[in-house]
């Protein structure tokens, strides 16, 4: 019984081992990251990136409902808000398409309930970026998450 007890008691002093740094993704070698999309609100909270690189992101729809992932600046979030206010009372059934100008279009990925679908993005150089949902009503409920520019290993 003693032993138990100083093994738990090494095991709770000792510190949590730090989490590596992030290797930057190549073109030919881009570094996963998975981003999960729930009603209604992002996993992770905040998506840690690293300028330059080249990432697959993995989006996966944990929700009930449909829902996206529209990667860039507040531009780009203003833009898709924009373009999907106008879809606000579209019968229920597939996301009706709707479009925004290239040089705000950011990447947007739409995945439907219980779907994963997949995407590469070059990371810039620098910029605040934002993850967020703009199906109507979805970013007003929380949708968006900050994307960390941060160093790589």
């Amino acid at each position: 019984m003693a032993l138990l007890a100083v093994t738990l008691a090494a095991c709770a002093a000792a510190p949590a081992a730090p989490t590596p740094p992030a290797r930057p993704g190549t073109a030919e070698a881009p570094r996963e990251v998975n981003i999960i999309a729930k009603d209604y609100l992002f996993i992770p909270p905040v998506v840690d990136l690293i300028p330059g690189e080249t990432v697959l992101f993995h989006v996966v729809n944990g929700g009930l409902v449909v829902h996206e992932a529209v990667v860039g600046d507040q531009a780009v979030q203003d833009a898709w808000e924009s373009a999907e206010a106008g879809t606000v009372d579209a019968p229920p059934g597939p996301t009706p398409a709707v479009s925004v100008p290239p040089d705000v279009a950011g990447l947007r990925v739409v995945v439907e309930s219980g779907e994963r679908a997949d995407a590469l993005f070059t990371v810039p150089g620098a910029g605040d970026l934002i993850i967020g949902c703009h199906i109507p009503g979805h970013s007003a409920k929380g949708m968006r998450v900050p994307v960390r520019l941060v160093g790589g290993g």
